[in-house]
């Protein structure tokens, strides 16, 4: 791909962000609205988990200038349509969703209401008000049980472990079939194990800290015999702000010995993957925590849960055809950021520990 398929972001570009009291949204329109765009954040607040959590990141977005917050829920079309019409889009970023593999098993009809019918919301109101780019956040767990390793995203991805996973690539298709009758130039982006401050309680990186600061067990599924490609949140930043300078061009592949475009043959549509490459074992992040924090894990060895896969695995190359970035940051750099971030920002707050 030439230097001409970028398309360099203007000052004060207008982007709807969902999902802006999350993990990811949160530091994304960081991100932007340092560089001088404006960001309208959309989101539920819904208690998945900790709300206080979501309120603190919402209260530093709204100390820029150029931020505006609506409250809402995807599968609510009124509230969406407000938030587009306030909004007045150039790029649109869809990050919101019920996320979570296991939780998945346990309420089942909310990743249909958020990731199907709210995804949904969000086509329609592109299909009307045609951004210049549209981008879903995705998740590794699409691969599902693929034993093909790295990922790539060519790679089929028809059998899915678990209904988050499911519902997310049901996002995809929905997505490209917009894409090919409306003429959306989209971008659907597959995460791989996003961790850093400000993280989700949920998430295993957090519940090991809290765990060993207060001397009690982690559970260790798998047996331990798993392993995950993390991703800085500060990478993963970086490659979605790239990204989005390059929205797909129908019949304009990217051109590179020995890889595989995923741009549909039908319609301004690309599935991308966000990860180093660099799986690490599990027990070698526990480790690295261990390291961190100066105090050694209790282990509550477990079998596999239901859902989860023993490895993922990314293969960065089309993101790096694409923007030339790969995510890098090294393990133990993001683990202590987070740590620090916990001790100095979280745990002194009082911040309830549900998740």
């Amino acid at each position: 791909m030439g230097p001409d398929m970028r398309v360099a972001l203007g000052v004060n570009m207008r982007f709807l962000i969902t999902g802006t009291a999350g993990f990811i949204g949160y530091h994304l329109a960081q991100r932007l609205l340092g560089e001088g765009h404006v960001v309208t954040g959309f989101d539920a607040m819904t208690d998945y988990y900790d709300v206080t959590l979501k309120e603190r990141r919402t209260a530093l977005l709204e100390r820029a200038e150029n931020f505006r917050f609506i409250k809402g829920r995807l599968e609510d079309f009124a509230a969406v349509e407000a938030a587009f019409a306030e909004a007045a889009p150039d790029v649109v970023i869809h990050l919101a969703a019920q996320a979570g593999v296991r939780y998945s098993i346990e309420a089942p009809e909310t990743y249909i209401d958020s990731n199907l019918k709210g995804s949904w919301s969000i086509l329609e109101m592109c299909r009307r008000q045609r951004p210049q780019h549209l981008m879903l956040a995705s998740t590794s767990s699409v691969y599902g049980a693929n034993e093909a390793i790295p990922f790539r995203e060519a790679d089929k991805a028809d059998e899915p472990v678990s209904l988050y996973a499911a519902t997310k690539k049901g996002m995809e298709a929905m997505a490209h079939s917009y894409a090919h009758l409306y003429g959306i130039p989209t971008t659907a982006f597959r995460f791989f194990t996003v961790y850093g401050p400000w993280g989700r309680p949920d998430m295993a990186l957090f519940k090991f800290v809290r765990a060993m600061l207060q001397d009690t067990p982690i559970d260790v599924y798998g047996q331990g015999k798993m392993a995950r490609d993390f991703t800085y949140i500060d990478d993963l930043v970086e490659g979605i702000t790239r990204l989005s300078e390059v929205p797909p061009v129908a019949g304009h592949p990217v051109e590179r010995p020995g890889l595989v475009d995923t741009l549909s043959p039908i319609g301004p549509y690309r599935v991308v993957n966000v990860g180093g490459g660099q799986p690490i074992a599990l027990m070698d992040f526990i480790s690295t925590i261990e390291r961190c924090l100066g105090r050694e894990a209790r282990l509550n060895m477990m079998d596999m849960q239901p859902g989860d896969v023993p490895q993922t695995y990314a293969d960065p190359a089309l993101l790096d055809a694409l923007t030339g970035y790969v995510p890098q940051t090294d393990l133990a750099k993001g683990v202590a950021a987070f740590t620090q971030w916990y001790l100095e920002e979280y745990a002194p707050q009082g911040v309830s520990q549900k998740g």
